[in-house]
Formats: C-alpha cells, structure tokens, sequence
C-alpha cells in the first residue's frame, strides 16, 4: 500500500491517491475525519487552523463503504484559497501588485528549493513543502489504519516532551489502555500526564509571547502486531530502516529512535536485550527495550517509535537572511504558523507508521483480498503458536 499526495498550502485542495488496496476493507469517513480533525488540534497552533475544518471526500475506490481493490483517491478543501486564488492561480499573468517572496526563511526548504530549480520566488516552493501537505498523508492514512483496525493492530500516539518541558523520568503509560488512550485525546497537547500538560502550555505561552516556536518529542505505539513482519536478509527491506525513512519525510523530524533507542548506547547489553520466555504455546519478552523490532522484523511486542521535531522555523522575531534580488541582509519573510506543532506531528507519524505496518503486512499475508489476508494470518500465527510445544 503506498500513497502519493499533491497539491499546495494555499492551492484549491489537497489530493492524495493509494494504491495497492486489498479489496473488502471497511472504510468509515468519520475516522478519517476524527484524524484529520486530531491533526488540525493541539496547543499553539497557528490562525490557519481556525480557517481550514479540514474534511476528506473519497473520490474512487470505495463502494457502499468497502474498497474495491481499486486505487482510493481522497480530496481535502483548503478554505483559504478564497483568499489566495488570484496569487496562486494556476494559469494566466501575474497580478500587477504579487508580492514575490525572496528573503527565504533559516530552517525551511525556502532557498535550498530556489536554488535547486532555478526560481525566482520562494512561494514556488514553500507552498508544496508546507506541512499543510501532511493533511493529505493522514487522510491517505486512514485506509491504512482501516485494514489494521480488521486484523487488530491499533496504531496511537502522545507527545513526551515540548521544548525543555517533558514527562518525568521513567513515566510509563499504565492501566485501562482505553482510558489511558482518552486521557491523550483529552489532552491539549496529547500529553498522558495532565500536570507536564500544563506546563507545556506554560512553556508555549512564554515562547509565543517572545516570538519563539518550540519543538518537542513524541512516541507512537503500535499493539497487536505479529511476530516476523519485515525481514533480516536485506537492509532496504528491515522494518526498522522502512519505519526510519518513514517518520524522516515528515517535515521538521530530526530524530527516530526504536524502544531504548539512544540510552541503550549507555547501558550494559543485560539491561538493554529483551528475555525470551513461552506463555504457553507463544513466544514473548520479559521487556521491550527494543520496541518491538530485532533483527529488522516485529517481535510480536508493542512497536515503540520515538521522534524528536524541530522548532517551527518561522518566526515572528525572523532571523536574518540574505534578499535573493539585492544580496542584501534582511530579516527572513514572515508565514502565518505555529508556536508548537508537536502534537499534530505526532498524528501525522500514527500514519506514517501506519502505512509501513500495512505495506509489511501485505508483503507477507498478501494484498488482493482482505478476507485472504486473515486467513493467511489465521494460518501463520497457528504455526508460531504450535513451534512452543
């Protein structure tokens, strides 16, 4: 299953298109809606999210609420092009009084995109690596989610740090895993803990009265995950490097680690290893410091993926930059943005890990039918239990 988006920040609407979808998948709109809804949410957003309520239209590949096999193509209305249409338009001249956008901002795709295509305006590239893009991700997303919701994978997220401000050391996620995942929903900022809640907002209250964005981590958990998906014979092909290039696309991810991820670099090799042990005919670990993942391949533990994101790199107090038509310093150009977007970053990656669990699943239990996927399963997970006798 793979997607492919198109589409600008300011364009008529956002267009995704997945391919190799297994027939007879359930496809309710309202959780892709509640998804994209999720993404749009989140302490310090920007004013573009009071204008966008961002909903997917399913154009092709679904009928009476069950893909056909055919490819699904989603749409997602940007409300905003009313106010940008005639400076985005697709044909025609220019308007007499366009303001072209050449000081390039530090830390976005501004000038490094000028530079590689040989354009005069920054806005030819900052509309399309916008992170508006990645609402199309996450309704793309929701196909994938819906195919792992029928063989009893639930992909979720939280945000465990914003700026300096994160959860204690050594916070677990403990009790009902229902209540544990409302109270993240609940959350303003998708954090467990309603205490390091409040002192995130406290932490991007001060940065946005300074003119600062701040950056933060966030962990994404997939449960109910075979044994064996991936594979150990081919770097391409591990699980782990597919996860990686994954949660690396999306925009301002500067770091992923699995399970212990960095602090096992400090530990001794008997507080990092995960013991092997039988629950009566199933293999399985005495801990998860790998996150699930060994070898390249799932455990059959729970899939932990950390990130770590970047601090919005448009400011309200810009840095400086270099004017592409004078080559004089200037202060970068302003966008309409964000102070903190972690949370919605943390939505945007529950796809992204979505989508690589859905794409291993059909490499090894196929992809034309979803009714001949679970019987695979059914087939395969009785094999690894009868092994343990």
């Amino acid at each position: 299953m793979q997607y492919l988006t198109a589409g600008e920040s300011h364009g008529p609407e956002l267009t995704t298109i997945v391919s190799d979808v297994p027939a007879g998948i359930p496809v309710d709109i309202t959780n892709i809606n509640t998804d994209l809804r999720r993404r749009q949410g989140g302490y310090g957003r920007g004013d573009r999210q009071k204008i966008e309520r961002d909903q997917a239209v399913v154009t092709s590949g679904v009928r009476f609420g069950r893909t056909t096999g055919a490819p699904v193509s989603i749409t997602v209305q940007n409300r905003d092009w009313e106010n940008w249409h005639e400076r985005m338009a697709h044909f025609g001249r220019p308007p007499a009084d366009l303001h072209r956008e050449v000081t390039p901002r530090p830390g976005h795709a501004d000038l490094v995109g000028v530079l590689r295509t040989n354009q005069d305006d920054c806005r030819n590239i900052l509309e399309r690596s916008s992170a508006r893009e990645t609402a199309a991700r996450v309704a793309a997303a929701g196909i994938a989610k819906e195919f792992l919701a029928e063989l009893g994978v639930e992909v979720y997220s939280y945000v465990t740090s914003v700026g300096d401000v994160a959860l204690p050391e050594g916070y677990a996620l403990e009790g009902d895993a229902a209540e544990v995942q409302m109270g993240i929903e609940m959350s303003a900022l998708r954090c467990p803990d309603a205490d390091t809640t409040e002192r995130m907002k406290a932490a991007i209250d001060a940065a946005r009265d300074a003119g600062e964005s701040l950056g933060g981590t966030f962990c994404v958990v997939a449960t109910g995950v075979v044994a064996g998906l991936g594979s150990h014979v081919a770097g391409p092909e591990r699980l782990t490097s597919q996860l990686g290039a994954a949660l690396f696309s999306i925009p301002a991810i500067k770091g992923v680690e699995f399970g212990l991820g960095f602090q096992a670099a400090a530990l001794p090799g008997s507080r990092v290893h995960d013991g092997i042990v039988l629950d009566g005919s199933t293999f399985t670990r005495t801990s998860n410091n790998a996150g699930g993942l060994e070898g390249g391949m799932t455990t059959g533990m729970p899939v932990v993926v950390r990130a770590a994101m970047k601090p919005i790199p448009t400011l309200m107090n810009p840095l400086q930059t270099v004017n592409l038509d004078t080559l004089e310093v200037e202060e970068a150009s302003r966008e309409r943005s964000d102070v903190c977007a972690v949370p919605a970053a943390a939505v945007v990656a529950e796809g992204e890990v979505a989508f690589v669990l859905a794409n291993a699943y059909q490499r090894a239990f196929g992809s034309t039918s979803l009714a001949d996927i679970k019987a695979n399963i059914a087939s395969y997970t009785h094999r690894l239990d009868t092994m343990g006798r």
